[in-house]
């Protein structure tokens, strides 16, 4: 049985005349009728019965005409679901993030891609730098939004923004009523950092910066999270250095200061495996490109 069967059955069931189905499939009756013929022997049940004045549907013609009519359908809309997935239109697409990245720029682009793409599946998870990096090398994401990256095969990355650090301090403390600070006015303070282990650029960046001028942080409490640290200040158990970004969260009980000393850039990276061929990710590439448009690099 082929499909071509199947849309010669439908037509006679339809018209119910052999000669007009014929016509309607651009046709000679012959033929059509050997079809038909064909078609029964192959399933073992009578579909028409037909003289010289009418064709009728048996009973299991009527039923066989509905299947019939399903399978077409379903392939049709397969082909057409094929031919979306292809062009990037519809697919999903899982991507990492970390809690810092979650500002401006990945909301303008998760924004412009939502409206651009709506039938993509977005699966976000909030992870690790370093959680990142393996679930990248693994498979277990697609795409990543990350504040370091190493040589890896098969994987590409590009720069989407650079910031900076700024301190964050209970709303209470005596330097929260300056409008900037100096590094020097931390040093005795009690510091919540994030945990070398798990993204050691970004801490070591920190503790690079503070060593620079001298100071050397006095850590009394480690956090994963960027918020989980806010929170943390909020409740006065320290104070903290943060990429500038953590200051769209804007909760009550702290606030954030910019430093009098240059501070070093903080990159947020996007980076990607580069051997799989997702329709998908190109598209959410080209949103990227779009709204944030920055020379791609390859690692």
């Amino acid at each position: 049985m082929n499909i071509r069967k199947l849309q010669y059955f439908i037509a006679v069931a339809e018209e119910l005349h052999f000669s007009r189905a014929a016509q309607k499939l651009n046709m000679t009756q012959p033929p059509l009728s050997q079809q038909m013929k064909e078609l029964e022997e192959e399933i073992g049940v009578k579909l028409l019965e037909r003289n010289k004045r009418q064709v009728r549907l048996t009973p299991a013609g009527a039923v066989f005409l509905e299947e019939a009519k399903m399978i077409l359908a379903q392939l049709e809309q397969s082909i057409k679901t094929t031919q979306l997935t292809s062009q990037g239109i519809i697919g999903q697409l899982v991507i990492g993030f970390v809690d810092s990245a979650a500002g401006d720029s990945l909301v303008h682009i998760l924004k412009v891609f939502r409206s651009q793409y709506p039938r993509i599946k977005l699966t976000l998870r909030e992870m690790t730098s370093a959680e990142q990096w393996l679930a990248l090398r693994d498979g277990t994401i697609h795409i990543g939004f990350l504040r370091f990256i190493e040589p890896a095969q098969h994987i590409s990355y590009r720069t989407l923004a650079s910031e900076s650090l700024v301190a964050v301090l209970p709303e209470e403390h005596p330097l929260a009523k300056l409008p900037e600070m100096t590094i020097h006015a931390l040093e005795l303070e009690p510091f919540i950092l994030f945990p070398r282990q798990l993204g050691a650029a970004f801490y070591d960046l920190i503790h690079e910066f503070c060593a620079k001028h001298g100071v050397y942080p006095n850590v009394v409490q480690e956090a994963t999270q960027m918020y989980t640290i806010v929170n943390l200040v909020a409740a006065n158990l320290g104070i903290s250095i943060v990429p500038s970004s953590v200051s769209v969260f804007q909760r009550s009980g702290v606030v954030y200061r910019s430093f009098k000393e240059s501070v070093p850039p903080i990159p947020l990276y996007t980076a990607w495996r580069t051997d799989v061929n997702k329709a998908a990710l190109s598209a959410f590439h080209r949103t990227m490109e779009e709204v944030a448009p920055i020379e791609n690099e390859s690692i």
